[in-house]
């Protein structure tokens, strides 16, 4: 039991410090660019929804990540949101690469052009503007100031030699984190090329951290990122998983998905509620011994985000159960289309 709860810690710890680096660079680069890339998302129609799905059919889930990042700071719609949690599968995308690559590159190519099509027609229902108004609070806010200017040569070695506090404890934490994932302590499991992606994403923050302006650490990192998001973002984060954990511990939920072909459907979309990957598993396993049609696979990997959904419960629970009402809907429709096509 304590070994278990060590390994939901640290995966609390992960899907935290993962969506905190982030966040900060995310924080960075619109800064810098003064929001261009803001504008381009926002005023360029289709090329959020592609950039959206992009981001969610990277394997695993950071492209989720990055994409809730971007939506909580208004950088993407509500539509583009619901386009990268319909084409993440989380971490179940290495395995049925794994396991079956070409049905698996196939499901890819579907979710991608789904989630394309559905964020455009979110988007066009007059609803989705009153929730968006909800996350005005978040907008990245641009600044002119010559202090927010982000990397100062002059600066660069005073802000290594005296540091303040709150930069002592940024790059402590940052430090912590390089250790962490390139030791195995965290994301242990990982690939290779995905350790040392993450390492080289994280060592991109340090150097945020050491070169920004004392207004900009403090203001922009220290009192948004650190003091707003990550204490709710972390919490959310190991409640969910701790209780998903128990949840699962004493249901059998394989058991279920054996009945027949429409209740392995429905449940399927109902177990792409649980922000957490695991659960796939089950549909992803069913699949590849043959006991279930594709399109129960791709119901699932609609309705599901793995944990790309985590820090979006943590930033608003409205928000989150809005986007996983809309790809469940998603899900039952074009489920139901490949049962009746027997697909």
């Amino acid at each position: 039991m304590l070994v278990e709860g060590g390994n939901i810690l640290r995966q609390a710890i992960m899907i935290t410090g993962f969506v905190f680096v982030m966040m900060l660079v995310i924080e960075y680069i619109n800064v810098q660019t003064k929001g261009l890339w803001h504008t381009h998302l926002l005023g360029s129609g289709w090329k959020q929804y592609i950039v959206a799905a992009l981001l969610g059919v990277i394997p695993g889930c950071l492209g989720a990540f990055t994409a809730v990042s971007l939506f909580s700071h208004r950088l993407i719609s509500f539509g583009a949101i619901v386009t990268a949690m319909i084409a993440t599968s989380g971490d179940e995308a290495f395995i049925m690469f794994a396991m079956f690559p070409q049905k698996a590159l196939l499901l890819t190519v579907v979710i991608f052009g789904i989630g394309i099509l559905a964020g455009y027609i979110t988007d066009r229902i007059p609803f989705t503007e009153k929730f968006l108004s909800r996350f005005s609070e978040s907008k990245f806010p641009l600044h002119d100031e010559e202090h927010c200017k982000c990397f100062q040569r002059g600066s660069f070695l005073l802000n290594i030699m005296k540091p303040s506090n709150y930069r002592m404890a940024l790059t402590l934490l940052i430090v912590s984190l390089i250790i962490a994932t390139a030791t195995g302590l965290i994301a242990g499991n990982a690939e290779m090329w995905l350790k040392i992606t993450l390492i080289l994403a994280i060592a991109f923050s340090l150097f945020i951290v050491i070169s920004v302006p004392e207004h900009f650490l403090k203001e922009h990192l220290w009192d948004h990122i650190v003091k707003i998001h990550m204490p709710k973002i972390f919490a959310w984060t190991l409640g969910t998983l701790l209780a998903i954990h128990f949840l699962l511990h004493f249901i059998d939920i394989q058991s279920w998905v054996t009945e027949n072909l429409l209740i392995m459907l429905l449940l399927a979309i109902l177990i792409g509620i649980i922000p957490e990957s695991g659960p796939h598993l089950i549909f992803v396993t069913l699949y590849a011994e043959g006991m279930i049609p594709f399109s129960i696979l791709l119901a699932s990997s609609i309705a599901q985000d793995g944990h790309g959904s985590l820090p979006l419960l943590a930033e608003s629970k409205r928000g989150f159960l809005y986007v996983k009402f809309v790809n469940m809907l998603v899900a039952l429709v074009v489920g139901l289309m490949g049962y009746i096509m027997k697909l």
